[in-house]
């Protein structure tokens, strides 16, 4: 068991590494030595668990979707809400989640790799159709499309974002987003009762470590 937990933590922290340095050079600029330098394995430990830098890039983006922090609320739009707005607080800090964007929108690797971006889109989609089912959301509104148009403003806000403010700006950007939008997708009743806070997403991952296993 001890063997295990070892292998399991090393993993992670070659993964990690990865997703570091491809945040930081680009997939193509990026070299296994880089990644051994910053991971302090061996080169043997590195293929053990992964045979190749694309096999590298593939587990980084196989990160790229989750759900931490997101819990059932009142309102399934504020689920709708929350899990763009803790991505946003994520991503900044979590190397894994930014390097997975920086794989997206990087034309060599998306063609190589693909996106997660339609599992984000699904997700989305899933929350508005049950908002809707619930009446929280205009009749009118496509599920689809409208979580389609929200990955996409969400990543634009990503991308700009970066290089004209603090990546720690990312949560309040995606907040005026959704501030916008919001109003066109929500029922009257319901979007006056969304909290679209920046501060959010933190009192969330707070509440959710301070709960026992």
């Amino acid at each position: 068991m001890a063997r295990q937990a070892r292998a399991i933590r090393t993993r992670r922290t070659i993964l990690e590494a990865a997703a570091a340095v491809f945040d930081e050079c680009g997939y193509e600029a990026s070299t296994i030595a880089q990644i051994l330098d910053r991971a302090e394995v061996t080169r043997g430990a590195l293929y053990f668990h992964f045979g190749s830098k694309e096999d590298l890039a593939r587990s980084v983006l196989a990160e790229a979707v989750t759900t931490e922090g997101l819990g059932e609320q009142e309102f399934t739009m504020q689920e709708f809400v929350d899990a763009g707005l803790l991505l946003a607080h994520r991503l900044p800090r979590e190397p894994l989640l930014s390097a997975a964007l920086r794989l997206s929108i990087d034309q060599r690797a998306r063609a190589a790799f693909g996106t997660r971006w339609p599992d984000w889109i699904d997700l989305g989609a899933r929350l508005l159709t049950r908002a809707k089912e619930r009446g929280e959301v205009f009749p009118h509104v496509s599920s689809v499309e409208t979580a389609r148009l929200f990955v996409g403003s969400w990543t634009g806000v990503g991308v700009v974002g970066a290089s004209v403010a603090p990546s720690s700006a990312l949560v309040t950007e995606v907040a005026h987003l959704l501030r916008m939008m919001i109003p066109s997708i929500a029922v009257p009743g319901v979007a006056v009762r969304l909290d679209l806070s920046p501060r959010r997403p933190a009192r969330l991952l707070a509440a959710r470590a301070a709960r026992p296993d």
